[in-house]
């Protein structure tokens, strides 16, 4: 078997087998097949396409390519979530220990973020001592012991992923759904994630930014866990504007904690419950999502997330006395306050360009290696729809340049519009996709 062969295979709009997609991927990942031809290869993909089969061949070839973790003898069952990612989604640090608090035990290992905010890691590090580097057997162990890990992906997991991703970035071939789903799913079944909860976004501030293309990822990831083995829900969620108010590594962590004290913004708040229902569903846990989101309600309110919580970070050498004072947290050495030039009713709030402002300042990457600035960052005051009034606060800048702090005003005052007449908000939540309704639309 040829490298050339299986590139002019799928370049002629042929279908691959398992055999060729995992001779390719263990070529690639072992340095056997140069990169011009991984990217000739990734190009025939995107422009070609790849079915269902091909696909959940691909994520398992990935996924199989170095370390793999089977969960089954430490716990019964384990769940992942896993989001495509969005301006002010911090939803991990309050839907995980929520879950886990309820008895289901959360199994994750995450990355950390280019563009936009930091990643969930760099968020976590936000607190002084908190380890992201758990070995193997030190995530087994604590999943044991505390029921909730959240780390980093070890280097030996799924390293035909790490290695593909960091090409197609270079070579213009990133946007493509069996590539993208591929990525995602590989990485979850290499982590020992017997049940999968996606979170895919949709909107200016995300990956996909029309409904169709987030149906479509959406449906494609459910149908590679179908294909796998792996039970998988996606929801598809709104993020034309920022989820929260909360963009920036601290001041991000700083609302997840408040809201698992029982505060928060209400759009975060609901939207962590509906998450954490869904996998409380998925887990076995409940039968349906009335009786699943009574379960992450009362977890939240008694204080038991919250006190999961503080077990995760103290478990993984984290300063808990952070979690107990917020004021503890670090703070920018400027901030400025934009305010409402006119009354009305809020009509947009980009993400994308709220987003591109953190990372001027510093909050995320524009490339990978980039140090983040954990202090600084954006605190929204309204979202779409909200009535304001005239020198009203709209948006808290917090910056520690005032270079960057100039770009980044310039930058948000394009992102939000007011207008005279009432803005309907906007929906949290499009759909949900699961795999018996994908099936009720097959042909029999």
């Amino acid at each position: 078997m040829r490298a050339v062969d299986v590139i002019i295979k799928k370049r002629n709009h042929q279908t691959l087998t398992r055999e060729e997609i995992e001779f390719f991927i263990r070529g690639y990942t072992q340095g056997e097949i140069p990169d011009y031809q991984a990217s000739a290869w990734a190009m025939a993909v995107v422009l070609n396409g790849m079915d269902i089969q091909e696909t959940s061949h691909l994520t398992m070839a990935m996924a199989f390519s170095g370390e793999t973790i089977d969960l089954s003898g430490v716990v019964p069952i384990a769940v992942d979530k896993h989001s495509t990612g969005g301006v002010g989604d911090k939803t991990t640090l309050v839907v995980e220990p929520i879950v886990a608090a309820c008895g289901l035990p959360v199994a994750k290992m995450s990355g950390r973020g280019l563009g936009f905010t930091g990643g969930t890691l760099d968020k976590m590090e936000s607190i002084p001592g908190y380890r992201v580097d758990l070995t193997t057997e030190e995530f087994l162990s604590q999943l044991r012991r505390v029921g909730l890990v959240l780390c980093g992906q070890t280097a030996d997991l799924a390293p035909a992923d790490r290695k593909l991703y960091a090409l197609r970035d270079v070579t213009g071939t990133v946007r493509s759904t069996p590539l993208i789903a591929s990525s995602i799913m590989c990485k979850k079944i290499a982590g020992g994630a017997q049940k999968i909860l996606l979170d895919v976004k949709v909107g200016l501030g995300s990956f996909m930014t029309d409904l169709d293309s987030a149906r479509e990822l959406a449906e494609t990831m459910v149908r590679i866990g179908q294909e796998t083995g792996r039970e998988t829900v996606a929801v598809i969620s709104d993020m034309n504007q920022p989820l929260g108010r909360a963009v920036g590594n601290a001041l991000e962590v700083i609302e997840g904690v408040e809201t698992l004290r029982g505060g928060g913004p209400p759009d975060f708040r609901q939207h962590c419950l509906a998450v954490a229902s869904q996998l409380l569903i998925l887990g076995n846990l409940a039968q349906d999502e009335s009786q699943a989101e009574k379960l992450a309600l009362q977890a939240l309110d008694s204080g038991r997330a919250l006190e999961r919580f503080r077990q995760l970070v103290q478990a993984q050498g984290g300063d808990v006395s952070y979690v107990d004072d917020l004021q503890k947290f670090p703070r920018a050495r400027l901030h400025e306050v934009l305010r409402a030039a006119q009354g009305g009713f809020l009509s947009r709030l980009d993400a994308l360009q709220i987003g591109q402002a953190s990372v001027l300042l510093g909050a995320g990457r524009a490339k990978m290696g980039d140090p983040v600035d954990h202090a600084v960052g954006i605190l929204v005051h309204h979202k779409v729809g909200d009535r304001v009034e005239e020198g009203e606060p709209l948006v808290t800048i917090y910056a520690n340049q005032p270079a960057a702090l100039n770009e980044a005003r310039s930058m948000v005052q394009t992102a939000l519009e007011i207008v005279p007449q009432a803005v309907e908000p906007l929906p949290l939540f499009y759909d949900i996709v699961r795999w018996k309704d994908i099936a009720a639309k097959q042909p029999n």
